[in-house]
């Protein structure tokens, strides 16, 4: 991710910050590289096991799953990376939760298409079937396509997907807190709920509250509601600007900053030398962006066909298809015209092929060199404040993060930057939160 050319004050000594370490499951994406002779199912729960023990013995925070409630459709038809499919988050958690002790176990459920009192339920039974190690990456949505597997359809404006996303979290947070209430009831502009708590709190009081999201008004509603935001910085600068920003917003609210954890997501490429690492970060950067893939990308922002291109040469001539949409379950967050045009500046400027300009589009933040170097830069952005921890997304399923976990971890661990042992049971333990205000005086009481 690159820290050589910048100087910022770090911690040392008693004032070191500790790591937080989280393992993405690959799921569906162009990050993983399915040709990898060595590449597991994403669906057997094999995989999901491999992975979840292998952070568990290294000792991360939390093991994360990410969703879709849609297989895409590319020009009509399924697309190549869905065709796999998608398993249910709530059932590969819960049965996570019973071959493995302490790790946190953290999905992400989306709120524009679900009920607070289901969802409140749902995470409430998984805190109690793991002893407290349930998170909730709370995302929106205002695809409609996506929307079709569901009554309401495209219903909600995109504008309006966090308010929904506040009072829903509003709401799951009553039926939490509300075992010794009584009667909840709420009365709102999306909601309109009566009801009583399905649960007593679980040991760690409610589940850890998550949240994706760069716009100001992703940044907001993790100020507001999060225990942790996830975003995406590859620069030391860019990360410490954003971590000012979000712990700024927490503080603004009344709340803790040191209570919202920052975690970039990440890629690591080990190599026994620097040069080789260098190297299998390039061959996996081309593996992950097949011919194919590239020109896949470049139709769903072209909106047409564009199969006879070659993919190592330049960017199409024609222009967008202003009105279609090649990809139905991915959303567009510009004029598709001003992104290829964006996209032809940049290729010119840097005289890249359409392989390599999507390439250079969708290489995750990483961080590559020898164990040592990594680890040494891991610890830089966490003492320098542009991190909480690191969401690392390996690219290959479910043996992606192993010379990672073997390679890094313990020199991590020889500085003293993270635990050799867990020292609580609960994910909220882990990332060093208090318990929840109420739960807190519950139990003081």
């Amino acid at each position: 991710m690159g820290t050589a050319m910048t100087e910022v004050p770090v911690r040392e000594g008693a004032h070191r910050k500790p790591i937080h370490l989280a393992a993405h499951f690959p799921g569906v994406n162009h990050n993983t590289v399915w040709s990898d002779p060595a590449a597991r199912s994403q669906v057997e729960f094999d995989s999901f096991v491999y992975l979840a023990r292998a952070a568990e013995r290294a000792k991360f925070d939390f093991f994360f799953l990410a969703e879709g409630l849609r297989l895409r459709e590319h020009l009509g038809r399924i697309h190549d990376l869905d065709v796999v499919g998608r398993p249910d988050t709530f059932t590969v958690l819960s049965a996570l939760a019973a071959v493995t002790d302490r790790i946190g176990l953290a999905g992400t459920i989306n709120t524009t298409f679900n009920e607070p009192f289901d969802v409140a339920r749902q995470f409430a039974t998984l805190d109690h079937l793991s002893a407290g190690r349930a998170a909730w990456n709370m995302v929106t949505s205002s695809d409609a396509f996506t929307g079709e597997n569901f009554r309401r359809g495209g219903f909600l404006a995109h504008a309006d997907r966090y308010h929904r996303a506040d009072e829903f979290i509003t709401v799951a947070r009553k039926f939490w807190e509300g075992w010794q209430r009584g009667e909840i009831v709420h009365h709102g502009a999306q909601f309109d709920v009566r009801g009583a708590a399905p649960l007593p709190p679980s040991p760690q009081g409610r589940p850890v509250l998550l949240q994706a999201g760069d716009s100001g008004e992703g940044r907001d509603f993790a100020a507001a509601q999060a225990d942790a935001i996830f975003t995406r910085h590859g620069s030391l600068e860019s990360g410490r600007a954003f971590y000012a920003d979000v712990k700024r917003r927490a503080a603004d609210r009344g709340r803790n900053p040191e209570h919202l954890k920052v975690f970039p997501g990440a890629a690591a490429v080990i190599g026994d030398t620097p040069e080789e690492a260098q190297e299998k970060a390039r061959d996996i950067r081309r593996r992950q962006v097949s011919p194919q893939t590239a020109l896949n990308f470049l139709e769903q922002v072209w909106g047409r066909e564009l199969q006879s291109y070659d993919p190592d040469g330049p960017l199409p001539d024609v222009e967008p298809v202003y009105e279609a949409k090649a990809v139905q379950g991915r959303v567009l967050h510009a004029d598709p015209r001003e992104i290829v045009a964006a996209y032809r500046s940049r290729a010119e400027a840097g005289g890249l092929s359409i392989r390599e300009l999507v390439i250079e589009l969708n290489t995750r933040p990483q961080f590559v060199g020898t164990a040592h170097q990594v680890a040494d830069e891991i610890d830089t952005f966490i003492q320098a404040d542009a991190a909480d921890g690191f969401i690392l997304v390996p690219h290959l399923t479910p043996t992606g993060l192993d010379e990672f976990i073997d390679g890094v971890v313990p020199l991590l661990q020889e500085r003293g930057a993270f635990r050799t042992e867990y020292e609580g049971t609960t994910v909220r333990e882990h990332l060093g939160l208090p318990l929840p205000e109420e739960t807190a005086a519950q139990r003081a009481g």
